[in-house]
C-alpha cells in the first residue's frame, strides 16, 4: 500500500468511532469480510477472534483486517471498548500490506490521524474525501514503518546475540580447563541459562556440556602433542580427576587413546 496513489484508496460508508454498550457484541459473520477493515482500540478490554486465532484486546491494539477474513467479538462489561473502524478497498494484488495485527507504538500520532479521519467522514468539507484517502495511506504507512523498525529491532538483537555466543565459545577455549557450567556461562552473557542454553545450541550447532568437553579435549590433544606432558598431567591441567574417564572421552572425540597421540 506505500506506492498506492491516495485515489486508488476506495471509501466505504462504515467509518466511525464508537463507544460499545455493554451488552456488545461482535456476532461471527456468516460470510468473510468483503472489504478491509482498519480497527483500532482506544481503551477498554476484550476478546478479538481473527479465523479463529484468539487475541486479549486492549489500548493500542490495531487489527487490518482483509477481504476473505472471519472476525468476531466480546469486550468486559466494566470496562467497555471505545473502537474505531474504517472500512475501505484497494486495487487487487497490492503489495506491501501492513500485517494483519499489531499494538501501536506511537498511539498519539496514530490516534490523531484516526480522529482526523473520522471527523472528516463524517462532516464532510471541500476536499474532504481526498483529504481522508490521504489519510488513510498515512495511517498504512504508519503501520509499515513500525514493523520495519521492529524488523530492525530484531535483526540487531539477533547480531549482538550471536557475538554474545561467540565471545562465550571464544571464552570456553581459551579456558577450557575451567570449571564452566552453564549457569555461569549464562550469567557472563546476561541471559537465563535456559535461553543461552538454547540459543547456544542453534547457533553454535552443538550444546554447551558437549562444546566444553570438545574444547577441553582439543586443548589436550595439543598438550599431548606438542608440550611433552603425560597423560596424568594433561589431564590434571582441564580439569580431570578421573584419568580413565578423561581417556575415555579423549577417544571418543579423537578415536585414539591420549597415550597414542603423546
Amino acid at each position: 500500500m506505500l506506492h498506492l496513489n491516495p485515489e486508488q484508496f476506495e471509501l466505504k460508508p462504515a467509518i466511525a468511532t464508537i463507544h460499545c454498550e455493554p451488552n456488545w457484541r461482535w456476532k461471527k459473520r456468516e460470510k468473510p469480510m468483503p472489504n478491509y477493515d482498519l480497527f483500532y482500540v482506544w481503551s477498554g478490554e476484550g476478546t478479538l477472534q481473527l479465523n479463529n486465532k484468539s487475541y486479549e484486546i486492549s489500548k493500542g491494539h490495531c487489527f487490518l483486517f482483509k477481504p476473505g477474513d472471519y472476525t468476531s467479538a466480546t469486550h468486559n462489561p466494566q470496562n467497555p471498548l471505545v473502537i474505531t473502524y474504517i472500512h475501505f478497498d484497494v486495487p487487487e494484488h497490492t503489495p506491501l500490506i501492513p500485517r494483519a495485527h499489531r499494538i501501536v507504538e506511537n498511539t498519539i500520532r496514530f490516534e490523531a490521524l484516526l480522529s482526523q479521519c473520522v471527523r472528516l467522514f463524517l462532516v464532510p468539507a471541500y476536499g474532504s474525501e481526498v483529504e481522508v484517502k490521504l489519510i488513510i495511506k498515512q495511517l498504512m504507512i504508519h503501520l509499515l514503518r513500525e514493523e520495519l523498525d521492529e524488523e530492525e529491532l530484531i535483526a540487531d538483537q539477533s547480531n549482538k546475540l550471536q557475538e554474545t555466543i561467540h565471545e562465550i565459545a571464544n571464552f570456553i577455549q581459551q579456558q577450557p580447563g575451567k570449571a564452566h557450567t552453564i549457569e555461569s556461562l549464562a550469567a557472563r552473557a546476561s541471559l537465563s541459562p535456559r535461553y543461552f542454553s538454547q540459543k547456544f545450541k542453534e547457533i553454535m550447532g552443538q550444546t554447551v556440556k558437549s562444546y566444553i568437553v570438545y574444547s577441553r579435549i582439543k586443548r589436550a590433544e595439543h598438550l599431548l602433542h606438542y608440550t611433552g606432558l603425560t597423560v596424568t598431567e594433561a589431564a590434571d591441567a582441564l580439569g580431570y580427576n578421573d584419568l580413565h574417564f578423561f581417556s575415555r572421552q579423549f577417544k571418543k572425540y579423537t578415536g585414539r587413546n591420549p597415550s597414542d597421540v603423546r
